[in-house]
């Protein structure tokens, strides 16, 4: 994968800047374009097929419903299982209920991270980084009130903040290694569009 340096980006200098959620100019030495790529609208973008790949390599893909790590009943690709899906722990289901339910909780954080960022323009890696979160600990704890400095860091148009915002670490109330491992990805992805595993590749903190 190839790094934000790699990309030759360079600072944004032009003089019309996208607006944050508040109608405020984003700062012009936060926004960084190449001549391939420039920052969407989020309503433009989906989740790519690389993020796709490393989300199944996260949450893995599971036909019998167990309980998460908090405790939650939990099938499929990391499918929270909800009154309707008429499931209980101990039951399977088929590789295509699966993908379905991965399917729609794809396009149910999608559309939670447009709710999230409002106006604020991603590169693809960006708007995929911010979909993990979403998808992970659901839009409800990226709230204003549960996550106000990462909510800040978007109306502020910061993209280094937003990134230092992405580590939620803990699950039933203790920290969680496997969610540490996950948030340092998900930092790489939004900052350096690197997909892989730090666990495979050597990079993962080694307190982690």
């Amino acid at each position: 994968m190839l790094t934000a340096g790699a990309l030759g980006l360079t600072a944004f200098t032009g003089p019309q800047l996208p607006k944050t959620n508040k109608g405020q100019p984003i700062a012009a030495t936060s926004l960084v374009v190449d001549a391939a790529e420039t920052r969407k609208p989020a309503a433009l973008l989906k989740a790519s097929d690389n993020f796709k790949q490393a989300l199944i390599q996260e949450e893995g893909v599971r036909y019998t419903v167990y309980r998460d790590v908090a405790g939650y009943p939990t099938v499929g690709v990391g499918h929270l299982v909800e009154p309707e899906d008429n499931l209980r722990v101990g039951d399977t289901i088929s590789e295509d209920r699966a993908m379905a339910f991965l399917t729609a909780d794809l396009a149910e954080a999608e559309r939670g991270v447009r709710q999230l960022v409002g106006a604020l323009p991603l590169y693809q890696h960006e708007f995929d980084a911010l979909v993990d979160l979403v998808y992970n600990v659901g839009i409800g704890n990226v709230s204003p009130e549960q996550s106000p400095r990462l909510n800040a860091a978007i109306d502020a148009g910061d993209y280094d903040e937003v990134a230092s915002q992405l580590d939620y670490t803990h699950a039933g109330g203790a920290v969680a290694r496997g969610l540490q491992f996950r948030s340092e990805r998900r930092a790489a992805i939004f900052a350096e569009a690197e997909y892989e595993d730090p666990r495979e590749t050597g990079t993962a903190s080694q307190n982690a």
